[in-house]
């Protein structure tokens, strides 16, 4: 599975982007579990941010959906941190 996120805006607006491809991976069943989670509270439409806040792109398999700060659910924040922190 190859999950890819893009952090965009807040103060500075830098874009960050990485990815991991879990397969191979002893944990990629975990990956799965916390992936499936976060796509599954996605909403319909990207969500409304706030001024300097991040908005988040989080891509699984091809999958894509949108989220932004402060909306993010607990899923989507623990994959996007691991996926920022973990990812090439």
């Amino acid at each position: 599975m190859r999950i890819q996120v893009r952090r965009t805006g807040g103060f500075a607006g830098i874009q960050r982007e990485a990815e991991v491809d879990t397969s191979g991976r002893a944990d990629a069943q975990e990956w799965r579990a916390l992936a499936d989670r976060a796509l599954a509270a996605a909403p319909d439409a990207p969500a409304a941010g706030v001024p300097d806040g991040f908005h988040y792109e989080i891509t699984v398999d091809g999958r894509t959906v949108h989220t932004a700060d402060p909306r993010l659910t607990e899923a989507q924040r623990e994959l996007v941190s691991r996926v920022l922190k973990e990812g090439a």
